[in-house]
C-alpha cells in the first residue's frame, strides 16, 4: 500500500485554488482508491459550503432510499420463467418439431426407408442448444453477461428448456411413424449429441459445436442413408449401450471443463 499523502497535500488537493503536478494528483487519487482515512481527511479538508453541499446530497439519498419502496422480490411463476424459459428459442423449437412432423408424413408415405424420425434425432435439439447460447439471437445479452448466473448452469437450464420440448415430439413422432424404431435409439442419440455440443463447445464454443457436429452426421450418416435406404450400424438397436456410455464420457467432460462457462460468451 502507497504511504499516506501528507495533511498538507491533502489539504492542497481538495483546494481547487491549489496548484499540485500532475504527478501527485495521480498518486494521491490513487492512494484515495483505497484508503477511507484518507477521504475521509479530504471531505473534512473541504471549504465548509462544499462539504455541507455533501452532507446534503448524502443526506436526500438516504432519505429517498428510506421513503422508497422496499426491493421487491419475485417468487413463484415470474421468476421461474425468467430462469427457465427462454422465448426466443420459440421459433426454433417450432422449426425442430415441424421438421419431425414432415419426417413423420415421409415416413408414411415411403414406409421401405428407414426411420427418418431416428435419422433426425441426434440433430433435432442442436439449433435449440445452439441459439440458447448466442450473443446474436439473445436480446437480454448484455444483462446475462454481467451476472454470477451466466455459466454452465444457465446452459444447462436453456438446455433442458430445449430438451423439454424435443424429447416429446421425438416420442410422439417415434410412436407415429409406423416405422417400428425403437424409442431408445431416438432418444439416445438425441441426448448424446446435445452432450457433445456442450462438451465440445468448451473448445471451440458452443455454435460452432452444434454447426460441426450437425454437419458432420449430415453427411457421414443422414445422406448416405437415404442414397442407400440402409440403416447405419449406429442405430441398430445394438448401438443402444454405446449410445449411454457415450452420454456418460461426455457428461464427465462437461464436468471437467464446466469453468469455460464462466462467462456468458459469444465463443462459449
Amino acid at each position: 500500500m502507497t504511504p499516506h499523502p501528507s495533511p498538507a497535500t491533502i489539504a492542497r488537493y481538495a483546494d481547487r485554488h491549489a496548484i499540485l503536478d500532475e504527478v501527485t494528483v495521480w498518486a494521491v487519487e490513487i492512494h484515495l482508491e483505497n484508503c477511507a482515512d484518507c477521504r475521509d481527511l479530504v471531505a473534512d479538508s473541504l471549504p465548509a459550503p462544499r462539504h455541507d453541499l455533501l452532507a446534503q446530497v448524502a443526506a436526500g439519498i438516504d432519505a429517498g432510499i428510506d421513503a422508497g419502496p422496499a426491493p421487491a422480490r419475485r417468487r413463484g411463476f415470474g421468476a421461474a420463467h425468467r430462469r427457465w424459459l427462454v422465448w426466443h428459442l420459440s421459433p426454433w423449437m417450432i422449426m425442430t418439431v415441424a421438421a419431425l412432423s414432415c419426417a413423420v408424413a415421409l415416413q408414411t408415405l415411403a414406409p421401405s426407408m428407414p426411420s427418418l424420425v431416428t435419422l433426425l434425432a441426434p440433430v433435432a435439439p442442436l439449433p435449440g442448444v445452439a441459439v440458447a447460447w448466442s450473443r446474436r439471437h439473445d436480446p437480454a445479452w448484455e444483462l446475462l453477461a454481467t451476472t454470477p448466473a451466466a455459466g454452465l448452469a444457465m446452459l444447462l437450464r436453456r438446455t433442458a428448456a430445449v430438451l423439454v420440448v424435443i424429447v416429446p415430439a421425438l416420442a410422439l413422432a417415434s410412436s407415429g411413424s409406423g416405422s417400428g424404431a425403437s424409442l431408445a435409439l431416438a432418444l439416445l442419440p438425441c441426448l448424446a449429441f446435445t452432450t457433445a455440443t456442450i462438451a465440445l463447445g468448451t473448445f471451440v464454443g458452443v455454435n460452432r459445436a452444434a454447426l460441426l457436429l450437425g454437419s458432420a452426421w449430415s453427411v457421414t450418416v443422414l445422406l448416405p442413408t437415404l442414397l442407400t435406404a440402409d440403416l447405419p450400424v449406429v442405430l441398430r438397436p445394438a448401438s443402444s449401450p454405446v449410445w449411454a456410455l457415450l452420454i456418460l464420457a461426455l457428461a464427465g467432460v462437461v464436468a471437467m471443463r464446466s469453468h469455460h462457462f464462466r462467462g456468458l460468451s459469444s465463443h462459449n
